[in-house]
């Protein structure tokens, strides 16, 4: 027997639609973020049972990067990414602030380059030099 297609629901919980539009890697990924306060409704923290509904507005936070997000579908099953954007429409504004710090933090690695590797031998004894000089002056 087939089974019949799913159909969207009226509410879901809020955990749960993050992880459909893939929002969050992992189900319990969305609990945690909505149990840390890094997703907001209206401002406010929210549990991860929250009833979420079409046009609900949330504030998702990962770290340093803020997204304005509006419910735009609700769908009882975890989708491809190019269908799960669909549930969603983030705001331009939000859009511009996450490119424009996407440029910055591109400018700040090029202005602060990883050192590659361990230090050698050399590298190292400079290192420690330059701490006990910084020690011997405190």
């Amino acid at each position: 027997m087939a089974k019949p297609p799913a159909t969207a629901p009226e509410s879901m919980r809020l955990d749960k639609w993050l992880w459909c539009a893939r929002v969050c890697k992992t189900r319990s990924d969305a609990a945690e973020a909505l149990r840390s306060g890094k997703v907001q409704v209206a401002g406010q923290r929210v549990k991860p049972a929250r009833a979420v509904n079409v046009g609900m507005t949330l504030q998702v936070r990962n770290g340093a990067i803020t997204r304005d997000i509006t419910v735009l579908a609700l769908s009882p099953r975890r989708l491809p990414a190019a269908a799960a954007n669909a549930l969603y429409l983030e705001s331009a504004e939000s859009i511009s602030r996450r490119e424009a710090l996407a440029t910055q933090m591109k400018l700040d690695r090029e202005l602060n380059p990883r050192p590659r590797g361990r230090p050698t031998k050399s590298q190292r004894r400079k290192i420690i030099q330059f701490r006990r000089g910084r020690e011997a002056s405190e």
